[in-house]
């Protein structure tokens, strides 16, 4: 990534601490190892929805499904994978494949999905117009400052025809990747987290959809532009380090997370804002 995202809050970090500490302990106090499965199954995750939607299981379905599930929560998009990778945490829940792709290419991590949960899909948001072909020329709009999800963003705004990309973007494409910008919109590029945060200091925002749900915001009633979830490489997954797929508990935790019972959570609960992928 061109920018690396700070934690939000010093707690957040003296919690990442803690975990690196405890990794380096005694067998009997870290999260697990790879030929060590006993113990709960400690997953880091993104407050919402993959929190929510893990302590759904564990309040709902993990007892009887003979799994100890702990929940750990983050703001950002870098400890829970230097976390998994660590051996701090046994898997994570926050992420998309090109994501994962391009953080374990310049991470060097080692991190592989499990299975796939649901979309969020990434909206264009703004306190200021209604509508996006009502942004102003000149208008400046927020856009996630890592390298996957900004092109993410700029490839939702020429989606929603605000731009027109070079033919060959890719998962990488930046602002110098537009070839056509009719409003003369300007960028400012921002952590994600911190991109609704954002929303009264520019003329509109993209918004990854966890971090629009935080921030109280409806997409699927109030985005100006909405990804479609047809075909989406953008899927969140249960994830974990290269050879820990056949953790028992990684498995009943992957099952739970794709049952009937997970489906009807997140259709009831998000309302379109957030939608299964199974």
């Amino acid at each position: 990534m061109r920018n690396t995202a700070k934690l939000t809050t010093a707690v957040l970090a003296a919690g990442a601490l803690t975990f690196g500490l405890t990794a380096c302990g005694s067998g009997s106090d870290s999260a697990s190892s790879s030929s060590d499965y006993s113990g709960p199954l400690v997953v880091a995750a993104s407050p919402t929805p993959h929190a929510e939607i893990l302590n759904f299981v564990k309040k709902n379905l993990a007892k009887k499904a003979g799994l100890d599930l702990e929940v750990k929560e983050f703001q950002d998009y870098i400890v829970p994978n230097t976390a998994t990778e660590d051996g701090s945490v046994d898997a994570n829940y926050f992420q998309n494949q090109p994501y994962l792709d391009d953080f374990n290419k310049k991470r060097g991590t080692h991190i592989v999905p499990v299975v796939t949960v649901h979309l969020e899909p990434l909206g264009l948001y703004s306190h200021k117009v209604k509508k996006a072909d009502a942004l102003k020329s000149g208008a400046t709009i927020a856009v996630p400052n890592d390298a996957v999800n900004e092109a993410r963003a700029l490839k939702l705004l020429a989606a929603g025809g605000l731009i027109t990309l070079k033919d060959g973007a890719g998962s990488e494409a930046t602002p110098q990747d537009i070839s056509k910008n009719p409003k003369n919109l300007k960028f400012k590029e921002v952590e994600a987290a911190q991109t609704a945060r954002s929303l009264d200091d520019v003329d509109a925002a993209v918004i990854n959809g966890n971090y629009a749900i935080s921030a109280g915001i409806k997409p699927a009633k109030e985005a100006l532009v909405l990804e479609s979830a047809k075909n989406s490489p953008y899927g969140n997954f249960l994830a974990v380090k290269k050879g820990n797929e056949k953790d028992p508990r990684v498995k009943k935790l992957a099952k739970l997370l794709t049952s009937p019972e997970v489906k009807k959570f997140i259709e009831d609960k998000y309302q379109g804002s957030v939608i299964p992928s199974f």
